[in-house]
């Protein structure tokens, strides 16, 4: 049974043990991508949103050549622990890559000047709801996920391993496959400190 809007919403969280086991098609899996880059809000309708949807040995190369990177980066004796982390992300059934257009975010300040310093927040704005969309789409499904941020220190590997275009920025990494440990416990900030209704 599916589950509804605010139930997906409530359900949502990061889930950091999954596998490659398979929840869902692939084929599934793509249809909510492509629904969710058509359909998220752009200012001016601007669609700048891009994503790059990575499944078995693509998926496993991406965490690969992360976990290359961060070995040069990352003290050996703190290393183990980032290793654990990475292979985590890599145990899943693929990874979603969210990146902005910059070219679209360029134009648009160009076009309307006026607006200039605020078109590269709102293409932020975007990007958040696109990676909002998706991830409680995958949750819908039954699919565990997470964020992450290793931008911009693998930015050129992503670049050359999926032949992205220059003008395409890489704002996050979403990981995700079944989920088979449950997700860290939630604690909530009081309503009256959080929202003010008049």
């Amino acid at each position: 049974m599916k589950q509804d809007f605010y139930e997906a919403v409530k359900k949502r969280r990061s889930y950091y043990g999954i596998s490659k086991d398979e929840v869902v098609t692939r084929e599934r899996i793509a249809e909510i991508v492509n629904y969710a880059v058509t359909n998220a809000p752009s200012a001016f309708n601007s669609q700048s949103g891009r994503v790059i949807l990575t499944f078995g040995e693509e998926h496993d190369k991406l965490w690969n050549f992360t976990k290359d990177t961060l070995r040069k980066l990352v003290p050996p004796n703190m290393f183990p622990d980032t290793e654990a982390k990475l292979n985590a992300f890599q145990s899943g059934y693929g990874t979603v890559l969210f990146f902005e257009e910059q070219e679209t975010v360029k134009a648009l300040q160009s076009k309307f000047a006026l607006y200039k310093d605020n078109f590269p927040i709102w293409s932020l704005e975007s990007s958040g709801m696109l990676q909002y969309i998706i991830w409680t789409s995958l949750e819908i499904e039954g699919l565990g996920a997470s964020l992450q941020h290793y931008n911009p220190i693998i930015d050129e590997q992503v670049k050359n391993q999926f032949n992205v275009p220059e003008s395409w920025k890489l704002l996050a990494q979403m990981p995700f496959g079944k989920p088979i440990a449950p997700p860290q416990d939630k604690t909530f900030i009081a309503l009256e400190e959080r929202v003010k209704i008049f």
